[in-house]
């Protein structure tokens, strides 16, 4: 049986090894695997940002000008972060005249009740022009411990209650996630999806894609998340028509 020094040591030696699994990993994640690819803006015409607090002060007047049409702005995160550039974001979004659609990061250690309560705090009274979104990951810090069930009945008791309110809900996900989550129980929402190939070569029936963390646009300091709509300039129009949301609404 081995000794007291040889468990220390062999636990040493595990710790070691998953260190170092730990690190490949983030080289691999942020420094080799692709976080961009190009898209074509003829055949894509409508494009937009995906913002948060960590893009700092952002000149959307600019962005308007360089060819950019729509802006999903971080709302609300879990139970009870809320995004503290959301305001500044959204009157500078409006102001310059972009299509605004709110997102929220999804917490599976948290209730849907609890996040859904949060979101709303956030958006209501806030007119947007896109469906609410749903940021469904994997990652390491996001309720590892949480099981698929357990998260997929938090998820769709947040999307019950967005919708009695009236709002149309889309899913933003990754290639894992579209198929954990999306692909057998949340087709009837659109999706928003993360990946780094052209849309012409994806058979995901998504809405949107998103295809840089890499983007370099005027009126952003630093790189920041490219989309694309997945369709025509008349497509797009059509789409907003569909999903005005509830503050939208002119009343009968």
């Amino acid at each position: 049986m081995p000794t007291r020094p040889d468990y220390i040591k062999w636990l040493l030696l595990a710790g070691a090894a998953a260190l170092v699994v730990l690190l490949g990993a983030y080289v691999l994640w942020h420094y080799v695997l692709p976080h961009s690819v190009e898209v074509d803006r003829y055949r894509y015409p409508v494009a937009g940002l995906d913002v948060s607090y960590h893009n700092g002060e952002i000149d959307f007047d600019k962005v308007r000008d360089d060819n950019y049409q729509f802006v999903y702005i971080k709302a609300s995160e879990g139970k009870t972060f809320q995004d503290t550039a959301f305001a500044r974001n959204y009157d500078g979004a409006r102001k310059a005249g972009l299509k605004v659609g709110a997102y929220h990061f999804f917490r599976k250690n948290r209730t849907g009740q609890e996040q859904a309560d949060n979101l709303l705090a956030v958006v209501k009274g806030r007119p947007l022009d896109l469906p609410l979104v749903i940021d469904l990951e994997d990652d390491w810090g996001n309720g590892v411990t949480t099981g698929k069930d357990v998260t997929m009945e938090r998820l769709l008791d947040m999307l019950s209650i967005l919708k009695n309110e009236g709002y149309q809900v889309m899913i933003y996900t990754n290639n894992d996630g579209y198929k954990k989550y999306y692909k057998d129980m949340l087709g009837d929402c659109d999706l928003w999806l993360c990946s780094f190939t052209s849309p012409d070569l994806l058979d995901q029936p998504h809405r949107f894609q998103q295809y840089s963390h890499e983007g370099k646009v005027n009126g952003v300091d630093g790189k920041v998340d490219l989309n694309v709509f997945r369709g025509s300039k008349r497509e797009w129009d059509s789409y907003l028509e569909q999903v005005k949301q509830p503050d939208n609404i002119s009343p009968q």
